[in-house]
């Protein structure tokens, strides 16, 4: 039997709803492990349901490092007004403002990054290899590992969140989703850097 201190923990450590936290309890048996990753799939289902929703409505933010060198501008869309002045998507937007700053992304996701600007860094991963010696093919293999890793670098949504390494910025964006219960969207971002 779930206990109603168990549900509150639950909802502390997740910001999902009472009535979520006690399905997911009393699915895993009182287990809270079993119950976060039963939240965190339906919540990864609900965002993919969301997703096709238009977001147009949310807010310009911005961030500026204390040591005043590097600032960052974000377009970041939701579906209502309401949920636009909510606190939690503020703090989301600062967020995603603050990995930003961090890590230095260069595009929102993988299928932002033009052709060319991948073709470019194909031809220096080439050159490399150049009179290595090594077949082709293996040589193909490694250029294609070395492509994916440097795409998942400098796309926004495929890099590590630098608070949870364990989580990705849209693992975290899809947590939001489930908090909120809207669909979220990253419409652009610039970094500046002195």
């Amino acid at each position: 039997m779930v206990t109603i201190e168990q549900i509150k923990q639950l909802r502390e450590e997740t910001d999902v709803s009472l009535a979520e936290c006690k399905k997911a309890l009393n699915e895993s048996n009182g287990d809270f492990k079993k119950a976060k990753e039963i939240l965190r799939i339906r919540g990864q289902k609900l965002a993919e349901k969301k997703s096709s929703r238009e977001a147009g409505q949310g807010i310009v933010t911005n961030y500026i490092h204390p040591n005043n060198k590097i600032g960052v501008l974000l377009d970041l869309r939701c579906e209502s007004d309401f949920v636009a002045r909510s606190k939690e998507f503020k703090t989301l937007s600062h967020e995603l403002c603050l990995q930003i700053a961090a890590m230095k992304p260069l595009f929102v996701g993988e299928k932002d990054i033009p052709e060319d600007f991948l073709d470019g860094e194909k031809k220096i991963y080439q050159e490399q290899f150049k009179g290595s010696g090594k077949p082709q093919k293996i040589v193909n293999q490694i250029i294609d590992g070395k492509l994916d890793k440097y795409k998942g670098g400098i796309s926004l949504l495929s890099q590590s969140w630098i608070k949870d390494e364990a989580k990705t910025i849209k693992d975290l964006i899809d947590e939001y989703i489930n908090k909120i219960g809207e669909n979220i969207v990253i419409k652009g971002f610039t970094r500046y850097e002195i």
